[in-house]
């Protein structure tokens, strides 16, 4: 990298957002209902596409691959998305199902992470996905190709910016009755 393009990127203010409250103490029990909480905060402060996220997985040498993909849905069943199965992503979650989901939602200074094995839904239910897209997007996938998953996670991380740089960090990890919490700041 040239000082005069480190110059450039140093000179970019960085977490400017204004990040809303946060109650450490009073966090749910469950990551989807703390993700439920903050996608309606998100909505509220008119975030920019809050469902877009960036979609992780890895090619058959293991090296990283990354895109922007929708959140179709979140429950106690997984995080979901779609796609077609003969994509690249499609191909490289066929050979090893696990996944990395990253939302950024900028104007609040907050990001989720989610990571964990991938599932594939039902075909009725990749079925009733691809009908909730255009027509025009519906006719340009392969019979059967359209495929929802589900990144069924081992942690989530919740992580908003902190203006004295102390930022938080909220991380559920499952267990067999339910999920472990940890909340934490930065030195």
């Amino acid at each position: 990298m040239t000082s005069e393009t480190r110059a450039k990127l140093q000179a970019i203010p960085a977490l400017t957002g204004t990040p809303p409250s946060l109650d450490l103490d009073a966090l749910p029990a469950s990551p989807v209902e703390l993700f439920l909480s903050w996608l309606d905060v998100a909505l509220e402060a008119q975030v920019p596409e809050p469902r877009s996220m960036t979609l992780s997985t890895a090619d058959e040498a293991g090296v990283p691959d990354a895109r922007v993909l929708i959140l179709k849905d979140v429950d106690e069943s997984g995080w979901a998305f779609a796609t077609t199965a003969s994509s690249r992503k499609g191909a490289q979650l066929a050979a090893s199902p696990a996944a990395a989901l990253s939302l950024w939602w900028q104007p609040i200074s907050r990001a989720v992470r989610v990571r964990g094995p991938v599932i594939e839904a039902s075909r009725e239910e990749s079925e009733a996905d691809l009908r909730t897209r255009s027509p025009q997007a519906q006719a340009s996938v392969a019979e059967g190709d359209w495929t929802l998953w589900r990144v069924q996670p081992t942690r989530v991380e919740f992580w908003q910016a902190s203006l004295d740089r102390r930022h938080h960090r909220i991380v559920y990890v499952p267990t067999e009755d339910g999920w472990t919490v940890e909340a934490t700041r930065a030195n």
